[in-house]
């Protein structure tokens, strides 16, 4: 599925679709490069799961645990990891293969870790169809 985005709005509200649509147990890989919106992506999902409190980018925690909606969201961003024990030392197993939905920003820096049946968000820039377009992807892969 290609989504084509203009605006920060709708790039919110297809990550808010797929939010409300997740279910326990999934795992979301969410690739793009540094400002093409996958925060706003991020915002969105969590709306979609009732979150209320705000979302930002756990870049220094690796992990963002949000218990408070509809099922729990663990939100990774592992830009800033250096070793895969890093992973490990989290427990990312437990989140991983646990009983919430995980959204995992940068997670082709972790692929040998990451479960198979996940769900790829990718999410591209085209600057001749306007600054604020993005394509969205999202597929299933079995990695």
């Amino acid at each position: 599925m290609v989504i084509e985005s203009y605006s920060s709005e709708e790039t919110f509200q297809f990550g808010k679709t797929l939010g409300e649509q997740a279910e326990r147990g999934q795992v979301y890989l969410l690739i793009g490069d540094l400002g093409v919106g996958k925060t706003v992506f991020t915002q969105g999902f969590a709306a979609g799961l009732n979150i209320k409190e705000p979302i930002s980018s756990p870049t220094f925690t690796i992990v963002q645990e949000y218990e408070e909606g509809r099922i729990p969201f663990y939100h990774f961003d592992v830009y800033r990891i250096a070793d895969i024990e890093e992973m490990d030392e989290i427990g990312y197993e437990d989140y991983f293969y646990g009983d919430g939905v995980c959204l995992i920003e940068w997670a082709n820096l972790i692929e040998e870790i990451l479960p198979f049946n996940v769900k790829m968000v990718t999410i591209e820039k085209d600057l001749e169809k306007g600054f604020d377009f993005r394509r969205i992807t999202l597929e299933d892969s079995d990695r």
